[in-house]
């Protein structure tokens, strides 16, 4: 792949905002040159300084846990934010288009209908698959991306790993692989791959496993090339200072974090088991996520009932090929009986 064959021009020209803290490298006990507040701020932590804009010490720590050097690492206000650079970098408002995989995440078309792309949409198989040949037929010159979602959200199953190769042989434009979910995945990630297939974005997240939502911290992996192509059009501080230091705070609890996903995982297979044999539920399809997708007899009906016990799920059901299925994520062992012992008393 040559990335300058699908980077936008204007985006191959741009010369990228320098803050302050771009322009000093090194060590320095007097800063009087971001136009900061120099008396400190109203907190105890010192947050009248700027950001690092490359979260260099927070790199470091994910390319220990992740083998992955830091320059083929990007953060973002969450994996939001890596869509939506991908998509405003790559391709031309009105002229070009991406390929989708429904059902999958949502936030892909969205960032493609504010960013005035087109939208192609070949749906999974019925056994929540990729459709090769339907990919295959919507690629055309201006087709820049692929989104694939593996684990998928909201079918839970991870997207067979050979089907993923033909796709990053075959296509000229970028494949970004979403792995929000792959911590609770029998599949491996594609990070290693990341030498061999030059088209290959990876993203993750420290949303999930690491629980760490409320912080918005996204991460992708890719080449250097594309690296550098995120950072030119980011915002100068795109993840702020408390942010960062939490974030490297919590990936210090490596152990802890994969006590969770085994209790999860554990929960997982214990609440899919139950669910089974309930009379609401006639299906719970593979999960290799922290949630089940699982076909009922009447999502809507269920979900209102739930949400009179202060109980809340997600319906699926107006999403394609998940009629009358509720999303529901794994809780702690307690929440998962109260969710079992609620659903016992709906009625026929």
């Amino acid at each position: 792949m040559d990335l300058k064959k699908i980077l936008r021009t204007n985006i191959q020209n741009l010369v990228p905002y320098s803050s302050a803290r771009d322009e000093f490298q090194g060590e320095a006990s007097v800063f009087l040159d971001a136009n900061e507040n120099s008396f400190g701020s109203p907190l105890a932590t010192a947050y009248n300084r700027y950001p690092d804009p490359l979260q260099l010490a927070v790199k470091k720590k994910i390319s220990e846990i992740k083998g992955v050097p830091p320059q083929n690492i990007f953060l973002g206000n969450g994996s939001d934010e890596a869509i939506d650079i991908l998509i405003r970098a790559f391709c031309r408002p009105g002229i070009d288009n991406i390929i989708l995989l429904p059902p999958t995440y949502g936030m892909y078309e969205v960032s493609a209908n504010i960013n005035d792309v087109a939208v192609k949409k070949v749906p999974l198989t019925a056994g929540y698959q990729l459709n090769l040949e339907g990919i295959a037929e919507a690629i055309d010159e201006n087709t820049k991306l692929i989104f694939i979602c593996s684990p998928n959200n909201p079918t839970a199953n991870s997207i067979y790993r050979e089907d993923i190769e033909t796709v990053l042989a075959n296509f000229p434009g970028l494949v970004i692989i979403d792995e929000a979910y792959i911590n609770y995945s029998r599949q491996k990630t594609f990070i290693r791959e990341l030498t061999e297939y030059n088209n290959l974005v990876i993203l993750q997240t420290l949303s999930k496993a690491w629980g760490l939502a409320g912080l918005r911290v996204g991460m992708a992996f890719a080449s250097e090339e594309i690296i550098e192509v995120f950072n030119k059009v980011k915002p100068p501080y795109n993840i702020n200072e408390a942010s960062q230091q939490l974030a490297l705070n919590a990936l210090q609890n490596v152990d802890q974090v994969n006590e969770w996903i085994r209790e999860t995982v554990a929960e997982r297979d214990r609440l899919g088991t139950a669910l089974l044999d309930l009379h609401c539920v006639r299906e719970i399809f593979p999960s290799d996520a922290n949630f089940l997708l699982v076909k009922t007899t009447d999502a809507k009906g269920i979900y209102q009932f739930l949400v009179e016990r202060g109980i809340i799920v997600r319906d699926r059901s107006n999403v394609i090929l998940c009629e009358d299925s509720l999303r529901i994520t794994i809780g702690t062992p307690n929440e998962n009986t109260l969710l079992l012992g609620a659903l016992k008393s709906f009625p026929h």
